[in-house]
């Protein structure tokens, strides 16, 4: 035991651990009152944010054990709530998606939830409430400096690296989605203007790399001087699977709260799922669906917003 973590810290948190589990009532061995474990919940929760995921992002978004996912997926689709498939694009990887009835089940699970939090927050006075959010999202920065992500690395960007994100923005959604030569030179303009920006202390450009090789991005830009903008997330097919974007989203969420911004907003467009469900799981909301025709095909601009006030979830 190092010199900084003594036996008496060890013990403190523990304790919290003990007084946590008991708020929260996860050692009842079913969830909220309801016929669920906390990882089937959790699976259930993932499932209900996309039409269908692949069950290696499954399994990373999640953090499972490979076979304690496939127990749990086993459960589910005996009882009808899931089912697997192959995937078109692969044969080797496995689908999976909510059935009716799983749909049903999980919204249930998301109200009993609410509820729950509604309860344990209503006797607690509205300042006090900011204390409590403050102190979970000051957990979670602490905790999340954590290396969770073997197998490859996230650094700030270099001379390059956005000429790349152009480059590969255009290829990927040309391939992906069949937008035109207008979405890469959206792209452009974002990076002109994040360089542009680069003495801004609220400004920043992350790539991931696996041995050596760039595979993913993000970007945080300013909209005000309380409002951050989520810009350009993107990974390679080849990368996908491995928790690169959630590790993504994260640290630009991070760097967003410690630059002082409260508030965090992206642009996207319905279909892009995967994306989707990385903002969802940290408490990104839809604000506004606008159908247009742009980039050479018909898309649903959206607008997501986050309150950056609130511990990730």
């Amino acid at each position: 035991m190092s010199q900084q973590v003594t036996a008496e810290r060890v013990a403190r948190v523990r304790a919290f651990n003990r007084f946590y589990t008991d708020v929260i009532g996860v050692l009842r061995g079913t969830l909220l009152d309801s016929p669920f474990t906390l990882t089937e919940a959790r699976v259930l929760f993932e499932l209900a944010h996309g039409e269908a995921a692949d069950v290696a992002s499954l399994r990373a978004d999640a953090d499972i054990d490979r076979g304690h996912l496939s127990r749990v997926l086993t459960r589910l689709e005996a009882d009808d709530l899931v089912r697997r498939t192959r995937s078109e694009a692969d044969s080797r990887r496995q689908v999976v998606e909510l059935t009716d009835k799983g749909r049903a089940a999980a919204a249930d699970l998301d109200g009993r939830s609410v509820a729950s939090v509604t309860e344990l927050l209503e006797p607690i006075a509205g300042p006090e409430q900011e204390r409590l959010l403050a102190a979970m999202a000051t957990i979670e920065e602490l905790l999340g400096k954590r290396d969770r992500s073997p197998g490859f690395t996230v650094r700030p960007a270099r001379p390059g690296d956005h000429g790349w994100i152009v480059e590969r923005h255009g290829a990927l959604y040309r391939s992906e989605y069949g937008y035109d030569e207008q979405f890469e030179g959206m792209v452009a303009q974002i990076m002109a203007d994040l360089i542009e920006a680069r003495e801004d202390p609220g400004v920043a450009v992350w790539v991931a790399e696996q041995d050596g090789v760039r595979v993913g991005a993000i970007c945080c830009a300013r909209d005000d001087e309380e409002t951050a903008r989520l810009r350009c997330l993107l990974v390679e097919p080849t990368a996908r699977g491995a928790g690169i974007g959630r590790y993504l989203v994260d640290e630009c969420l991070r760097f967003a709260r410690q630059a002082g911004y409260r508030r965090m907003v992206l642009y996207t467009h319905e279909g892009l799922d995967a994306a989707r469900r990385a903002y969802e799981r940290v408490g990104f909301t839809l604000e506004a669906a606008v159908p247009q025709h742009a980039f050479g095909t018909d898309v649903v601009e959206q607008t997501w917003a986050l309150d950056l006030r609130s511990p990730v979830r």
